[in-house]
């Protein structure tokens, strides 16, 4: 099923977890709403930065979201975050900045492990910007 023009629900809900682990990950009605409102923000960052994105992680259930130690209260759940990558773009943190300083609304950008971005347009829209890096708490900041 098509959420837009370069981003399907299957491509959205698909977590190798939850197929390692036999766990279900299927979104409520209301889930598949913000996963399409989450595809049309993809679109534009993927407009912004020129490359096919990559996506690691987007919609998790509950058992999946803690299975991959995800926090209790992630957008993910909700449908409103995905974790990719634009390697042909460039690194993590130039994804982030770029995505950051655009016009693009967001709740949350996470440079997580200077591995992917994590991107949330949960409604809240904080503006928020952080980095995790293995061993530390979430840091203030995308440097």
């Amino acid at each position: 099923m098509n959420l837009s023009n370069n981003f399907t629900l299957e491509q959205l809900t698909f977590s190798e977890t939850a197929v390692r682990k036999g766990l279900p990950n299927v979104p409520s009605p209301e889930q598949i709403i913000n996963l399409t409102e989450l595809a049309m923000a993809l679109e534009k960052i993927q407009l912004l930065l020129g490359y096919p994105l990559h996506i690691n992680s987007a919609f998790r259930s509950p058992k999946v979201n803690a299975a991959v130690g995800g926090s209790p209260t992630s957008a993910h759940m909700e449908g409103y975050a995905a974790d990719f990558t634009c390697e042909l773009f460039g690194s993590p943190l130039s994804v982030c900045k770029t995505i950051a300083t655009s016009d693009i609304p967001y709740d949350q950008i996470i440079r997580e492990y200077d591995s992917w971005c994590h991107f949330s347009c949960d409604p809240r829209m904080r503006r928020k910007l952080t980095r995790k890096f293995y061993g530390q708490d979430y840091l203030d900041g995308l440097e």
